[in-house]
């Protein structure tokens, strides 16, 4: 069943366990995660960034893609969790990802998100607060959940780039949420986009505990969002390099300090970067395992894309030649299914451990079900 990601957050904040929230880039990788959540009993949090809007409404530069690529490809994952999740026994929460404008939360609730993030954070303060502000005022009407940020993370991941961090002021974040009126807040602690955050990297979690030690205090019912918190698993770096990938200084968040602050307060926990290296891993290892696959007509073009950039661990820079399968999951012919058989044990490989490890699997049972016309009416009558 699909449903606000507000509904799912509630559940993880009252039973006290971590919800991971998965970056997905194809119809195949919906498919599957819709699938390993089934499988481990727990709600699902899917997300879809801006570039991965704009990658799936067919822009082959899709860090640059316009608002109606954004607007297409918005529709096309909506789509995709529509079909692989409608009629789910787990409720599942389709969220938008690091989003930039108004445009672009309008153009995923048309699309079908339940959810939706406004990222603010680089805007001087009280801009961000009036953004953020507009953004819920549109989407609560729509029982859609708002997430907003406060403080900057380093790192680079799609159109999020900042060379220092800005860690969150506690007290700031409850004048944010009172004055926006947010469902959840993303915050600056420690973690760092991307896949290369140094290693030994520390979460600062004194942040976390404070800030929603003050929300309890101050009586705001909201959750608080952890944001590149990858944990990189280096057995997959290792075995990429191992298989002619280049990948330097890819070291990720320790899963044992994600497993702690889910206990001080941090609600969702968002991965993007774990799903690449492990789809990107069991593509080399097929092609390698199976050389003729290499010239084949209909993939051959992926093995070229991806050891001319042995740098590049990210589906969608190798797999424009089955953009069509990517977009619809239509396959037309077994090796592409071979791909996509890839990518989805990719998906199920990096998220199962995940979902034990944060502690919301055989959970989905305590999330309590509500469709975007109820919360719509919850939003009405408390004022929001």
């Amino acid at each position: 069943m699909l449903v606000p990601m507000r509904a799912i957050l509630e559940a993880a904040d009252t039973y006290r366990y971590g919800q991971g929230a998965f970056n997905m880039n194809s119809f195949g990788q919906v498919e599957a995660a819709v699938r390993v959540h089934e499988l481990l009993h727990s709600g699902a949090i899917l997300q879809g960034a801006e570039a991965s809007n704009a990658y799936m409404g067919g822009a082959e530069d899709f860090m640059h893609g316009t608002i109606e690529q954004k607007r297409k490809g918005a529709k096309a994952l909506g789509d995709a969790v529509k079909a692989c999740g409608e009629n789910s026994p787990v409720p599942i929460a389709l969220h938008l990802d690091h989003g930039k404008s108004l445009e672009s939360v309008k153009a995923c609730i048309d699309g079908g998100y339940t959810s939706v993030m406004i990222d603010g954070s680089s805007l001087p303060y009280e801009d961000n607060v009036a953004l953020t502000r507009e953004v819920v005022k549109y989407a609560h009407p729509y029982g859609v959940t708002v997430e907003g940020e406060l403080g900057v993370l380093a790192g680079v991941e799609d159109h999020v780039f900042s060379a220092t961090s800005t860690y969150t002021n506690p007290m700031q974040a409850i004048d944010f949420f009172k004055k926006t009126g947010c469902d959840a807040l993303a915050i600056s602690y420690g973690t760092c986009h991307g896949a290369n955050k140094g290693k030994d990297t520390v979460i600062r979690r004194e942040i976390a505990i404070a800030t929603k030690e003050c929300m309890m205090h101050e009586g705001i019912h909201g959750f608080l969002v952890s944001h590149g918190s990858s944990t990189v698993p280096q057995e997959y770096v290792q075995q990429i390099n191992e298989m002619g990938g280049k990948l330097e200084n890819a070291f990720g968040i320790d899963v044992n300090q994600l497993v702690d602050v889910a206990r001080c307060g941090i609600n969702k926990i968002n991965v993007d970067t774990d799903i690449r290296l492990a789809c990107t891993r069991n593509i080399l290892k097929m092609f390698l395992d199976q050389p003729a696959l290499q010239k084949s007509p209909s993939i051959g073009p992926i093995f070229a894309a991806m050891t001319a950039n042995p740098k590049n661990f990210d589906p969608r820079n190798y797999l424009n030649s089955i953009i069509d399968t990517v977009i619809t999951g239509q396959i037309p012919d077994s090796d592409v299914e071979k791909i996509v058989a890839c990518m989805k044990d990719g998906v199920m490989e990096a998220i199962a451990p995940l979902l034990v490890q944060f502690g919301s699997y055989r959970k989905s049972h305590l999330i309590q079900p509500v469709t975007l016309e109820q919360m719509a009416d919850r939003y009405k009558k408390e004022g929001i």
